[in-house]
């Protein structure tokens, strides 16, 4: 018998298909709120960027835009975005951009709400640390966000964040009950200045979360529904938006998507090994998380090929091969997507595979792969895999 639980995040609305400073408006009015700020990149800021374009069609209910968030949402860019919101009296941030702004805003949020002013302080609130660790889950939450992502990391839709910290070049986790953005506008428009392997590369990440969650042992058929018709979805919405970038319905259908992966991996078990060895790849070896999927999907699904071809062989379904093994049908994606497929273009050596496969065994993924991981030497295999 299965047997499970789940929990929606605290999301109270999704907007999508509608221009985005329109949506916002409206949203910040229905949540009573006047003074808006935007986070974002630099390469999104300046008034010929994204944001400054986001921040002219909100008018006067914008109040400032701060654009120092840079790639895995390091603490002291945290630090800043929340001294700037407090400095500009905003009250409510809006994270305009990829998974990088959405988990440092998620953060943000967290300093306003326990009035954090310091990188060192901000440790002592990151889930795992110790006796010594904040109750999170006890602060009473207050400033609110709006995402307006730009790829498809889909990490708007849940309440954990990932922050690095640059001195021990570890990315730490945070997580509370509100950390979900209250709204989530899906605008197509916003991600049509995205680079092609950035909005591809997230989009196998996305393929990932739903890929790992039909191949779970310890499924939910919510869940599995939901990745189902996420799966579908993005094989046929990257293939699209890959040959007319222009095509908005392509990209929303990518985003709809995400979104579907996304809630079925966090309804169920949507993890395995390829989530475990990505997260050390990006947290330990500065690997794009979308890139880590694109490498390592395939190596896993070969690996684990003989535990679950049932399972397998849904997903090549789903994907439009079903003559091809899913470990071929993910791989043959990525090369159709022009994204790299082995480690060695990620300049990822065999030198460092005991290395990663040490540092993975801790990874909470490891213990939910379809075939049991006994091991480093199983991790290494699957690397050899990927080599």
């Amino acid at each position: 018998m299965i047997q499970g639980s789940h929990r929606n995040p605290r999301q109270e609305l999704v907007v999508y298909g509608r221009p985005a400073a329109e949506a916002i408006r409206e949203t910040a009015a229905a949540f009573g709120a006047r003074r808006l700020m935007i986070a974002t990149t630099a390469s999104l800021t300046g008034s010929d960027g994204l944001a400054g374009a986001l921040a002219a069609g909100l008018g006067d209910l914008c109040v400032g835009v701060f654009g120092g968030v840079s790639a895995h949402s390091p603490r002291e860019a945290v630090i800043a975005g929340a001294d700037e919101a407090r400095r500009l009296r905003a009250d409510l941030l809006v994270a305009l951009g990829g998974g990088s702004v959405i988990d440092a805003v998620k953060v943000m949020q967290l300093c306003l709400w326990a009035n954090i002013g310091s990188a060192e302080a901000l440790g002592t609130y990151r889930a795992g640390r110790g006796p010594d660790r904040v109750d999170v889950a006890r602060i009473a939450p207050g400033i609110g966000m709006i995402a307006a992502p730009t790829t498809l990391s889909a990490v708007e839709f849940t309440p954990f964040a990932g922050v690095s910290d640059a001195a021990r070049r570890v990315k730490e986790g945070y997580a509370h009950p509100a950390l979900a953005p209250r709204a989530v506008v899906l605008d197509p428009v916003l991600s049509l200045q995205t680079p092609a392997r950035l909005w591809f590369s997230t989009g196998l990440k996305a393929v990932d979360h739903a890929v790992e969650q039909l191949c779970n042992p310890n499924r939910a058929p919510f869940a599995d529904a939901l990745a189902t018709d996420g799966l579908r979805r993005l094989a046929i919405g990257l293939r699209a938006s890959n040959a007319d970038p222009a095509d908005l319905d392509a990209r929303l259908e990518c985003q709809f998507g995400m979104w579907l992966a996304m809630a079925g991996a966090s309804a169920g078990s949507g993890i395995g090994a390829s989530h475990a060895i990505g997260h050390t790849l990006g947290g330990s070896h500065g690997v794009p998380h979308g890139i880590t999927s694109c490498v390592i999907l395939p190596a896993v699904l070969a690996w684990n090929a003989a535990s679950n071809p049932d399972r397998q062989a849904v997903v090549s379904g789903l994907l439009g091969a079903p003559h091809l093994s899913a470990a071929e049908a993910v791989a043959a994606l990525v090369r159709d997507l022009g994204l790299p497929g082995d480690l060695a273009s990620i300049g990822i050596g065999p030198d460092r595979f005991w290395a990663i496969a040490e540092h993975t065994m801790g990874d909470a993924g490891i213990r939910a792969n379809p075939r049991p991981i006994r091991g480093p030497e199983d991790i290494v295999a699957i690397l050899e895999l990927a080599r």
